[in-house]
């Protein structure tokens, strides 16, 4: 019996030094990842992804970044079940310096463009933080947001 399951997430960003780093979190079985998590009740997919920032990074301090959305899936089993889970991250940048280890996961470290490229184990996380930095970079390029983004 195969079980559909939904998660909402965040590639989570923020300047250092004039860099934009991303935060990745090391999961139990070993993954590097980016806060997400499942949908809860009647929860729009931005209400899932503000809140698996918030519990698993303690971070408060950020924002979505308007137009930027990408879906990824696959299939594990658990409990006897397979699982087809569809992943949806958003881009979101920080305005904390630091984040907070959950429970959830064994590390979190925060890595500039290579090394999180170089970083991340799955490759529909990989894919979509490519997309997300190019399309970060194109915002900055265009002048047209009222925001910086950082390089």
């Amino acid at each position: 019996m195969t079980v559909e399951a939904t998660s909402s997430g965040a590639i989570l960003f923020r300047e250092t030094r004039g860099e934009r780093e991303y935060l990745l979190l090391k999961s139990r079985p070993g993954d590097w990842e980016f806060p997400k998590g499942g949908v809860e009740g009647e929860e729009e997919l931005q209400q899932t992804a503000i809140r698996e920032v918030q519990e698993e990074a303690g971070i408060e301090d950020f924002r979505l970044i308007d137009g930027f959305r990408r879906d990824y899936d696959y299939i594990f089993e658990a409990k006897g079940n397979t699982i087809h889970k569809t992943v949806h991250l958003f881009i979101a940048r920080s305005f904390e310096a630091s984040a907070e280890l959950s429970q959830e996961h064994r590390d979190m470290q925060w890595r500039d463009y290579d090394q999180a490229i170089n970083t991340i184990t799955q490759d529909g996380p990989r894919d979509i933080l490519r997309d997300g930095h190019e399309y970060l970079n194109e915002i900055r390029e265009s002048g047209e947001s009222d925001e910086y983004i950082p390089a």
